[in-house]
């Protein structure tokens, strides 16, 4: 079933998102209205570090008012490509570059909300080459193991959905390989 849009309005944009307001008709008749998030995307990288360990960032987390385990990633910025951008949040964020991205998947992190896609990588091959991060973030970097992450996203310490949405891609296919 497909909604026809009748009207399309920008409420207000930035950089990475446009917020909007759309209008549609309703399959059955009668119009819709819909507010959502209409972003340019998202990049999410899992760096890491050997066989058994991965590079996690803990961040200060304005709108919960609290830290977050995630890993790095960030806003699709326009003008590059999604694996560049990859290549950019990762050593912003962990001062790390990586020999090898790879693409793993993507997905949409609030369907009903936003438009947005996140297109999430495997980051091997790191080498430290200092961190570059926006004035706006501070990180402190975390080694962890399989373990230690499936443990904290039981426990509730990695609550980021992102995160847990990209180590569920990573970790369910890389449960795959093994058989």
């Amino acid at each position: 079933m497909k909604y026809d849009k009748l009207s399309s309005k920008i409420i207000f944009e930035n950089p990475y998102w446009k917020y909007r307001f759309d209008e549609y008709e309703l399959p059955r008749g009668g119009q819709g209205e819909y507010h959502y998030v209409d972003s340019t995307g998202s990049t999410m990288i899992i760096p890491q570090i050997n066989d058994d360990k991965y590079i996690l960032c803990r961040q200060y987390r304005y709108l919960n008012s609290k830290s977050s385990i995630e890993f790095p990633g960030g806003g699709q910025k326009s003008l590059i490509t999604s694996l560049e951008n990859a290549g950019e949040e990762l050593r912003e964020e962990t001062g790390y570059t990586a020999d090898s991205l790879e693409f793993i998947g993507e997905n949409n992190p609030f369907n009903g909300v936003t438009n947005e896609v996140c297109r999430v990588y495997l980051a091997s091959g790191l080498t430290l080459t200092g961190t570059a991060p926006d004035e706006t973030e501070e990180f402190e970097l975390l080694e962890l193991t399989s373990d230690e992450i499936n443990d904290m996203i039981k426990t509730n310490e990695i609550w980021d959905g992102m995160t847990i949405a990209a180590w569920s891609m990573y970790y369910f296919s890389k449960l795959n390989y093994r058989k």
